[in-house]
């Protein structure tokens, strides 16, 4: 009778494994930094960095099949930073008082990538949590650099330089992810089409000044078919100091051998005079077992002056094995109208140079 129920009990055990799972998945990128400033007051930095290839997160992720074609899912990812054993920072509430100042040693793990719960089906899936926002999608999908390392493109570097857009909101990133977010992605059944709604919350009291600061929305809307890919995506967010919207377009063609990208944004504050717009063009070159990586992009805000900073940046990425690669990008960044921007850490003097270098190691699980 002991061994009926035993065998009973691992009969279900093993069924109930086989409509759900779960994935524990990471990336480890590591190495060293080097950049070079220029003009009075200039100076250079040599550092152990992480993240120049990939960003270097732990994330756990799983699927329930709930059956006639429905599933629950989770997605919880955490960014850290390997070279000193840190995690990533977060934001609560999408807005500056969101972003409680970490203990130096003892910033501890948190899902800041993303930490979501989803229902999907044929309809679609329905998202809530932490998330991408639809605007920042674009970014990475239609830039050699995908926003990591010295190569990353000043369309996303430039929002959050000093005096640049998201510099009157307290530079809360909210380009990037947001908290407490409803969102909503078609099936992928559509021909191609593809796209993304988002509604998030800043979760402020009603009857406070600042109600509706970090509370906003986004859209995307994109086709890929065969080597054409091309997407819009937007994303506005309410604030006291001034509502933000950023706005990208960009497009990709495959040829196979090479990919070439190109990608244009602007980003807005209502009432501000720190508008800025950016541009990237790019290519990936494949010679296996590796690919050449080069861009250019730049960079303007309406500030005083129009401070602009444009870079070319190159790489090259050598695949060791299908989980692990060496990496090393060089750039080199120049800034005119009163722009001061720098590269790996380095300081360099307005309407100066900067040069950076990366080279690394990273292996993914």
């Amino acid at each position: 009778m002991k061994k009926a129920i035993v065998s009973m009990m691992v009969v279900a055990a093993n069924a109930a494994f086989a409509q759900s799972s779960v994935t524990v998945f990471g990336i480890i990128d590591a190495g060293v930094s080097y950049g070079k400033g220029s003009g009075a007051g200039s100076a250079n930095k040599l550092q152990v960095s992480n993240s120049a290839h990939q960003s270097s997160r732990l994330g756990f992720r799983g699927v329930e099949d709930l059956g006639g074609g429905m599933s629950a899912s989770f997605w919880l990812e955490a960014g850290m930073t390997n070279d000193d054993g840190q995690g990533g920072a977060t934001n609560a509430n999408n807005q500056a008082t969101g972003t409680g100042p970490a203990v130096a040693g003892r910033q501890g793990l948190s899902f800041n990538r993303r930490s979501t719960l989803s229902l999907a089906g044929a309809w679609g899936e329905l998202r809530l949590g932490r998330d991408y926002t639809p605007a920042f999608l674009n970014i990475p999908a239609f830039e050699p650099f995908t926003v990591n390392g010295v190569g990353t493109a000043q369309n996303f570097v430039g929002a959050f330089a000093s005096g640049a857009p998201y510099a009157a909101t307290g530079g809360t990133g909210v380009v990037a992810r947001v908290s407490n977010s409803v969102g909503y992605l078609l099936p992928a059944n559509l021909g191609g089409f593809y796209g993304q709604a988002m509604y998030y919350m800043g979760e402020n009291a009603s009857n406070a000044p600042n109600s509706k600061d970090g509370t906003g929305a986004g859209l995307r809307v994109g086709y890929a078919s065969g080597p054409v890919n091309a997407a819009f995506g937007t994303n506005k967010t309410k604030y006291i100091a001034g509502n933000v919207t950023s706005s990208n377009l960009g497009a990709s063609y495959d040829f196979d051998v090479v990919k070439v990208m190109a990608q244009v944004s602007r980003d807005e504050v209502s009432g501000a005079a720190a508008d800025g717009k950016g541009a990237v063009v790019g290519a990936v070159l494949r010679l296996a077992p590796g690919e050449v990586r080069t861009s250019w992009s730049t960079y303007k805000t309406t500030a005083a002056g129009n401070p602009k900073a444009s870079k070319f940046a190159i790489g090259y990425v050598h695949n060791l094995s299908k989980r692990t690669a060496v990496y090393g990008t060089a750039a080199r960044l120049r800034n005119s109208g009163g722009s001061a921007q720098s590269l790996a850490g380095s300081i360099t003097a307005p309407n100066s140079s900067s040069t950076g270098f990366d080279i690394g190691l990273r292996h993914s699980f």
